[in-house]
């Protein structure tokens, strides 16, 4: 049945942001709707240009038989800084502080709302890079991971610290922590991650990064490249072993009281939105 021009703006958009980094083929569209390509192509300019003005994210169109159109979430600057600014007024708590310098962020990261912005935050960075898995390690980075790899619109995988039966065959390789000198141990099942994977890692908090360093060494034991790493929060540490890193969060707590946290915007807008200008 043909469709009115304003259902057609709609159903397109919603379809656009499900299926994002996605070729959809004007074909697709010119058959859902019962549409003349000429249609269509004028409808996705107004959509291009919603997009780019809301700084919703970027939306491709490319000629040809094998052509169609892409879009790639992204969120503008302001939007950015008022939404980090928000995350850091509700961080700076200091009831969120626990044990070892680290900071309570599971109610954060258990929001729909927040983690879908997350997401789109985070994925700003690799707008036009081919990924194909997200990686983090059990068990409170797996709700950003999964954020981040639906805009991505590639699987997330999950690295533990111990062999699970229902993994089937595993690659595990030991770390060294950053703050406490342990020799610790993670593994992954050798069906989740395909040889020569380009992967991004993410993972909720970081201080001196001994666990995304593990993570990174167990992307290379299957041949992988990483192509970044994405933290919510870094926290503030003495030692440093992870230094090319993209962080929404600075948090740093107080080694005299236990308890005083200061909460500023981390290193996003030189990583995402500096480095464009």
């Amino acid at each position: 049945m043909k469709t009115r021009r304003a259902d057609r703006l709609v159903d397109m958009t919603h379809y656009l942001l499900e299926h994002p980094r996605t070729l959809v083929s004007l074909n697709f569209f010119a058959e859902r709707y019962e549409t003349a390509k000429s249609s269509i192509s004028e409808d996705l300019a107004i959509v291009r240009r919603v997009f780019k003005n809301r700084g919703t994210g970027d939306l491709k169109t490319y000629p040809g038989a094998a052509g169609g159109v892409y879009y790639t979430p992204m969120m503008g600057r302001q939007e950015a800084e008022d939404f980090v600014g928000r995350i850091c007024e509700a961080v700076s708590d200091e009831g969120r502080v626990l044990p070892g310098g680290y900071v309570y962020l599971s109610d954060l990261l258990g929001d729909p709302a927040i983690l879908r912005q997350t997401g789109r935050l985070l994925t700003s960075e690799y707008a036009g890079q081919e990924i194909d898995a997200v990686m983090t390690a059990a068990t409170k980075g797996i709700p950003l991971a999964q954020a981040v790899a639906s805009e991505l619109n590639v699987p997330f995988v999950i690295v533990r610290d111990d062999a699970k039966v229902t993994e089937g065959s595993m690659i595990s390789v030991n770390y060294l922590t950053g703050s406490s000198k342990r020799v610790e141990k993670m593994a992954l099942s050798k069906r989740s991650l395909r040889s020569g994977a380009k992967v991004l890692i993410v993972d909720d908090f970081m201080k001196a990064g001994g666990t995304i360093q593990g993570m990174q060494t167990l992307v290379r034991e299957f041949g992988g490249t990483v192509v970044g790493t994405a933290v919510f929060a870094e926290g503030r540490s003495n030692v440093r072993l992870i230094e090319d890193f993209t962080s929404l969060l600075h948090v740093e707590t107080s080694p005299e009281t236990k308890t005083q946290i200061k909460v500023a915007p981390g290193n996003f807008d030189a990583r995402i939105y500096q480095k464009k200008d």
